[in-house]
């Protein structure tokens, strides 16, 4: 499995390194919180950040979760893994227990290695005992469109099974090489897939459309700063950081219970200095 830069998600404040390479650190983690802050407090007053399209939720709230979701699961791959960093933060800014199994180089339900994901994925959503599943496409969502539906029919039945309701994300636009090039029409076929399972799946999933953060194509600089990782596939912080206003608020609107915290609380909590966000 190939994603450049992949490597394990490290704690923040674990870089190593000289003591002057340290306060360099510290010093540009400081401005890049200050800088995430200003930036989420202004999109916060301002609504959903760069909307570049209505994002679609498919099915109502369902169940008792529909109050607010008390435990929150996140699945996908190493895009996904630098997304649950900020999510993670507020998430726990706002009363929320959040668990990510977002893996580098997989995480996928279907297409290559999904196999391998299956055997335990099962069990893992139960021992998480969530309310609320979120699964990012991922990049490795490759295969025809029976494949695709049947994956994503698999998973919904795997978390209805577990008690909780199932949240289809799309993932951002990717920058492709020769390694995606080959597999770009089953990608740009997943998120229709997904939104057909959600449609019918009678309120026990629903589905959202990320173009409002990332818009239809990559897009590496964004408000004069880094929002895409160089590599053309993964997220720089502030990326995530508006990746995690637009969908605390799409959440906030499926569960009518649910008010994300205001940014301030978690954009300066260190996560933007961990060594998971590469080529920003």
């Amino acid at each position: 499995m190939r994603h450049n830069g992949d490597m394990p998600v490290e704690a923040p404040g674990q870089l190593g390194g000289t003591v002057g390479a340290m306060t360099v650190t510290m010093t540009t983690t400081r401005t890049l919180a200050l800088g995430l802050a200003a930036l989420l407090l202004t999109a916060a007053c301002a609504g959903t950040p760069d909307a570049s399209g209505t994002p679609d939720a498919s099915g109502p709230p369902a169940g008792p979760g529909a109050s607010g979701p008390a435990r929150v699961l996140f699945l996908g791959d190493s895009v996904a893994a630098g997304e649950a960093l900020p999510l993670a933060a507020a998430f726990e800014a706002g009363g929320v227990a959040f668990t990510s199994l977002a893996a580098d180089g997989g995480g996928n339900v279907v297409g290559p290695f999904a196999d391998r994901n299956w055997e335990k994925l099962p069990g893992r959503i139960a021992a998480a005992r969530p309310t609320v599943v979120i699964y990012q496409l991922t990049t490795y969502d490759w295969g025809g469109p029976g494949e695709q539906r049947a994956a994503y029919d698999r998973l919904l039945a795997t978390v209805s099974g577990a008690g909780a309701k199932l949240v289809l994300l799309t993932s951002p636009p990717i920058r492709p090489d020769d390694f995606y090039r080959p597999h770009l029409a089953d990608l740009n076929r997943a998120p229709g897939v997904a939104r057909k399972v959600a449609a019918a799946s009678a309120g026990r999933a629903a589905f959202l459309d990320a173009a409002a953060v990332w818009g239809g194509a990559y897009r590496r600089v964004r408000d004069g700063m880094p929002d895409r990782s160089a590599d053309g596939i993964h997220t720089c912080p502030q990326g995530a950081a508006r990746f995690t206003v637009w969908l605390l608020k799409e959440l906030a609107k499926l569960y009518p219970g649910f008010t994300p915290p205001p940014p301030r609380s978690w954009a300066g909590a260190g996560w933007s200095a961990d060594r998971h966000f590469t080529g920003c």
